[in-house]
């Protein structure tokens, strides 16, 4: 059995939610959460809500030494509906420290990704690869690993990861920058039927977690006018 738990993969946020106090970051951190538990959930649509998602979102991946960068919200949200539609979109992790200022959340963790072994058998026609990784650093993790991927199969990748979201002064998502410093030291593990979680239990395990976001004008800028009224 893998020790990993869904429903613990925001605990960082929620620990950091229970000591911030200024409206502004609060109020990232709680889309930050939502976002993420949407995301892993399948429930990809409700990302792009005018009030969460910029109209033209970037995103930005360095991995394995390539830069991919894919923008507007319908190359982002392919992506996601393919690891929806995969079970890929499922995440957790470790070890994770999250920062929050006026315009971003940065976070770093070791970072795991249920990925299929069609995507690690480098099938591009069935899914994308975990992280945009470049082919040669896949082969050589795989090598090492001595792993052979069973296109039947559900894997486990893990390794270190730096994020930092940015977001507009409406406190929407303006894309993700995510960096693997080291990707030759991945680790990738083939998972046990049992311990494979589909996109639909996610969705039913985070269905109570996953809460309404607040009105930016009614969580910051009330907030804002309340405390320079005196």
């Amino acid at each position: 059995m893998i020790k990993h738990d869904v429903t613990k993969t925001n605990i960082a946020i929620e620990r950091l939610l229970e000591t911030t106090t200024t409206p502004r970051h609060r109020f990232l951190l709680m889309a930050y959460h939502r976002h993420r538990y949407l995301e892993i959930a399948g429930r990809y649509e409700e990302i792009f809500a005018p009030e969460m998602m910029s109209e033209n979102p970037a995103y930005h991946v360095h991995a394995g030494g390539n830069h991919v960068k894919l923008v507007g919200q319908d190359a982002v949200k392919n992506l996601y509906r393919t690891w929806a539609d995969t079970n890929q979109s499922i995440f957790y992790t470790e070890n994770e420290q999250i920062a929050v200022a006026d315009n971003f959340v940065a976070s770093t963790s070791i970072f795991s990704q249920q990925v299929s072994g069609s995507a690690l058998a480098l099938n591009k026609a069935t899914s994308y690869l975990p992280g945009f990784l470049a082919e040669a650093v896949v082969k050589r993790v795989l090598a090492r690993k001595a792993v052979e991927p069973d296109e039947n199969s559900m894997y486990l990748y893990s390794n270190f990861l730096e994020m930092i979201w940015p977001y507009d002064d409406r406190g929407r998502l303006i894309g993700e920058d995510v960096w693997e410093p080291d990707p030759d030291k991945a680790d990738i593990v083939k998972l046990d039927p049992a311990d494979v979680v589909t996109t639909t239990q996610a969705e039913q395990r985070l269905r109570p977690l996953i809460k309404p976001l607040p009105t930016f004008d009614e969580m910051v800028l009330r907030a804002k006018s309340v405390s320079g009224a005196g």
